[in-house]
């Protein structure tokens, strides 16, 4: 009854965590990939003037031309991104859904660091390609050398995702030429998640659009204005690309919420830097509590730590967090080895003490 192509999808071990928190009274939750902070009120008020107003229909598929031509003028002075054309998606997963079925063939190789966001692998699968795995441990550097020792005749895409979920690593600005390079030298797609590039601490942030015009650059206002549910990102590339993943996203998402789209136009002109401070100090409050008593690397960026788990397997260690009412991902929902965990410091002062006092109770 089921389609073949199923067999190889199990429920995200995130959503697992989540219905366990269903079970538990008061916990302390640092599973979650959003924001914790809401809507800016100017956002929401737009939104809402515009659905009053009657902007509930059906927008051109590659967005309204007021934000898609605003998030392509910014990429470009901004980010220096060499992207010919814009469209608007739903959500980031719209874009890379999108992009990953215009381009994989059946066979076709796509090369993707591990750890990975979780719906890397599965995509790849779903399109019938071949995944080669960038073993970034333990330092979770996107390095040349690393990239370079993988590449076969059947390699067509690179992903990129920085900064990384789950380990908020930022790909060195120094690396990325060389990276470009050794992708024009082998004809390589590059498809960059760049949903958190407004989440950056101290290093400098670069996008790699910026070296390489065979890219394709997915970003999106899920993460830096906490509009998860409202479903707008934005993909940016070589016009052969765009024009193809517009002609099936009239199939599959026609188009990204009407009054979420008028929204991201006011969203692209709220200063949003006090919240991005405040998740740099829980950066350092997490890290900090937590370095004495686990291997782990300094987030460049994003919300999330990727500790090392002290005993055990990955699973084990978060069953028996789990037990303590602490909420956090298996390492193994994002990675092919079973040796760290997630955590989201997207989360009150007040959690986060508590959390941190939880994991150095466990060592």
């Amino acid at each position: 009854m089921i389609a073949d192509r199923m067999q190889g999808f199990e429920a995200s071990g995130i959503r697992k965590v989540f219905d366990l928190a269903q079970k538990i009274k008061n916990p302390v939750n640092l599973s979650i990939g959003q924001p914790d902070f809401d809507v800016p009120e100017e956002v929401k008020k737009e939104a809402i003037q515009a659905i009053e107003q009657g902007f509930n229909r059906y927008t051109r598929t590659q967005g309204i031309p007021e934000l898609s031509e605003k998030i392509l003028e910014k990429a470009r002075k901004e980010c220096g991104i060499k992207g010919e054309s814009v469209m608007v998606t739903s959500g980031v997963a719209g874009a890379l859904t999108l992009a990953f079925l215009v381009l994989i063939n059946p066979g076709d190789e796509v090369l993707v660091p591990d750890p990975y966001f979780v719906s890397f692998k599965h995509l790849v699968n779903l399109c019938g390609g071949k995944i080669k795995f960038i073993d970034t441990y333990p330092d979770f550097e996107i390095t040349p050398e690393r990239i370079s020792s993988l590449i076969g005749p059947r390699s067509k895409i690179l992903i990129i995702n920085s900064p990384s979920n789950p380990t908020g690593v930022v790909c060195k600005p120094q690396y990325l030429k060389e990276i470009c390079d050794i992708a024009e030298k082998h004809n390589l797609i590059i498809i960059s998640d760049e949903i958190y590039k407004e989440f950056i601490y101290e290093i400098e942030y670069q996008s790699i659009g910026k070296y390489y015009e065979n890219t394709v650059t997915c970003g999106g206002f899920s993460k830096s204005h906490a509009m998860t549910g409202w479903r707008l990102g934005s993909a940016i590339g070589p016009a052969k690309i765009i024009d193809e993943m517009m002609k099936l996203q009239q199939y599959t998402y026609i188009c990204a919420p009407s009054f979420a789209q008028v929204a991201g136009v006011k969203a692209m002109d709220v200063n949003m830097d006090a919240y991005i401070e405040d998740y740099k100090k829980k950066r350092d409050f997490v890290y900090n509590g937590l370095e004495e008593r686990y291997k782990l690397t300094k987030p460049d960026g994003a919300f999330y730590i990727f500790p090392q788990v002290p005993w055990g397997t990955d699973e084990e260690f978060v069953t028996e967090a789990i037990k303590h009412d602490l909420l956090i991902i298996p390492g193994s929902v994002f990675s092919e080895k079973k040796t760290h965990f997630r955590v989201s410091y997207a989360a009150s002062f007040e959690t986060l003490e508590r959390g941190v006092e939880i994991l150095n109770s466990l060592v």
